[in-house]
């Protein structure tokens, strides 16, 4: 509790600090006796799959009750988790409006339906604490101006400089809501929708640690939160990663250590990559994992340009801050391709040969409001399969399914626990016609599955469906199998021919293996013969994918967008 008390007094005082840890203990001890200790680690055979809990659809079947079944179906012993995306009852932004934190919305399911998969697979669930919707007790509270929530959201006062705020849309900060007590201007980040949480107040952050331990009794394994770059505003400054956002990051991994050391934290922060580091704290203190979204816009880059250099040089300058912390790594998911991640990374020419590469297959670009008023690309709108290959263009579907195929053996290559998205790992295009529906653009790879027809294509064989989930497979297969694919595991990077990406898995020879990724689409040679300065004597490799022996003395060939995965063989 020492260390509960030191963020507690850091945030608001030593005064409130005695005024509220007796309602924090009392909230402890009563989820201590609903939450058995557990001893969980991550290993290789950790990946999780993120979906919407109406992912896939058939009639008159609860969505989480199919999703279950689909899961149980095709992905045991693929996947080791579920990330269900919030399944909570909203009023916009696909779910990330959350009406009240602690319901299943009854278009999905109930509780036993999410308990139900979480018999088979390691559960996520998405702590949305930046924001609440605007139809949501709370916040109707305050517009009856009821005392105990009159203070749970930022109200600002005319005249109150905002200048330096981050912007992540191009929507107005501040939305006029009328209340019993008069007009406010309220501070809404997202949306008007989507009404920003005050932790200003200290009884906005405990009932918000009730709401992550309750996640914890019901199942919750990794918790994400979402948006948590946003979460303590002050006045006059940028409102992005204040020390105080990192002390609630803090606080509540110290709670969750107290009650739950088995949870993982994992922060969505989509921020330029140094940035997004820092929430790994010193590397004990804040969270466990943190998305990668530097990887997704520099592998899009090597593809663009059949050049892997940038995406090599950045690989290997990645430390960690301890062994205890490690990458949650994804190329996809609900979201866009974010560009912000890639910013010093990328200069501004390869940042816009990305738009226009996004744009000329059929994507769409979501910009930004700059603190001196102009805008710039923030996101790619555009599945990544067609963000990797044109639909339009002249070429086979088997040269398009192997560069997406390969972008995604580097991601399951990496340091780090995958995150899979559902359209990702079933091969899916992007979705116009949804954005006709919405007018929203991230739609655009949010398409909702009729599980009939899903499965259909699944069994066909040579379906692109088919052949890009029986390669994920494969490879999720042998990642399982080695150890030097685990997620603490230390990874090198070897430099030689730009075109191929070279990553070294694995603590010492023998165990160490070889992962080889040509970004190209042109044949490639390659020389490792420099693994001999890890003292491997032997000329003989196994590529763990397929099987087939290498002789490393006489070059490693690559076919187009090829990937060997290759271990020496005495």
């Amino acid at each position: 509790m020492d260390r509960i008390a030191e963020h507690l007094n850091a945030l608001y005082g030593d005064t409130v600090r005695q005024a509220i840890s007796y309602r924090l203990e009392k909230l402890i001890d009563k989820y201590r006796a609903q939450i058995p200790p557990r001893v969980v680690n991550l290993t290789e055979r950790d990946a999780i799959l993120i979906t919407y809990g109406d992912q896939v659809r058939e009639p008159s079947v609860p969505p989480l009750e199919s999703l279950g079944e689909f899961c149980d179906q095709h992905l045991s012993g693929v996947v080791s988790g579920i990330h269900i995306l919030p399944f909570y009852p909203f009023t916009s932004d696909d779910g990330f409006s959350v009406v009240d934190y602690h319901a299943v919305s009854s278009e999905l399911g109930t509780w036993g339906d999410v308990a139900r998969i979480g018999k088979n697979f390691r559960l996520m669930f998405d702590a949305v604490i930046n924001h609440i919707s605007v139809s949501s007790d709370w916040f109707r509270g305050f517009l009856r101006d009821d005392p105990r929530y009159r203070d749970y959201f930022i109200v600002v006062p005319e005249g109150v400089d905002l200048s330096r705020v981050v912007r992540p849309r191009t929507l107005p900060l501040l939305t006029e809501f009328e209340t019993r007590s008069g007009k406010k201007n309220v501070w809404t980040t997202f949306s008007a929708d989507q009404v920003d949480l005050n932790y200003r107040n200290p009884k906005v952050l405990l009932d918000v640690l009730d709401v992550l331990l309750f996640y914890v009794a019901h199942g919750a394994e990794f918790i994400r939160l979402d948006a948590i770059a946003f979460l303590w505003k002050e006045f006059g400054t940028t409102c992005l990663h204040l020390p105080q956002t990192h002390r609630i990051v803090q606080l509540i991994r110290a709670v969750m250590d107290a009650v739950a050391p088995h949870v993982i934290l994992i922060t969505e922060t989509n921020v330029p990559h140094t940035d997004n580091m820092a929430y790994f704290g010193d590397g004990t203190n804040e969270a466990q994992m943190i998305y990668n979204f530097a990887l997704p816009p520099l592998t899009l880059h090597a593809f663009r340009t059949g050049d892997a250099t940038i995406l090599s040089r950045w690989a290997s300058e990645l430390p960690l801050p301890s062994k205890r912390v490690t990458f949650f790594n994804f190329l996809a998911s609900h979201d866009g391709i974010g560009l912000n991640p890639a910013c010093k990374i990328l200069g501004e020419a390869e940042i816009d040969a990305l738009v226009t590469q996004t744009q000329a297959h059929g994507g769409l670009v979501s910009y930004k409001t700059n603190q001196d008023g102009s805008t710039s690309p923030y996101e790619l709108n555009i599945n990544y399969f067609d963000a990797l290959s044109d639909p339009q263009a002249d070429e086979s579907c088997d040269v398009q399914i192997d560069r997406f195929v390969c972008a995604h053996a580097i991601m399951l290559a990496f340091i780090g626990v995958p995150g899979i998205y559902f359209h990702s790992l079933f091969g899916s295009h992007s979705w116009h016609a949804g954005v006709a529906q919405t007018g929203h653009y991230r739609t655009i790879n949010r398409e909702k599955l009729s599980r009939g027809a899903l499965e259909q294509e699944l069994w066909e064989t040579g379906s692109i469906r088919q052949q890009v989930m029986a390669r994920f497979k494969r490879l999720l297969q042998v990642r399982r199998m080695h150890a030097e694919f685990g997620p603490y595991a230390p990874m090198g990077v070897i430099k030689g021919n730009p075109s191929v990406l070279t990553l070294l898995r694995g603590q010492a020879d023998p165990q160490l293996i070889l992962c080889l990724h040509n970004v190209s689409g042109k044949p490639q040679k390659t020389d490792v013969s420099g693994w001999d300065v890890f003292g491997v004597k032997s000329s003989k490799l196994v590529d763990l994918i397929t099987g087939k022996l290498l002789d490393r003395s006489e070059g490693i060939a690559l076919l187009p967008f090829q990937i060997l995965w290759l271990k020496h063989i005495e």
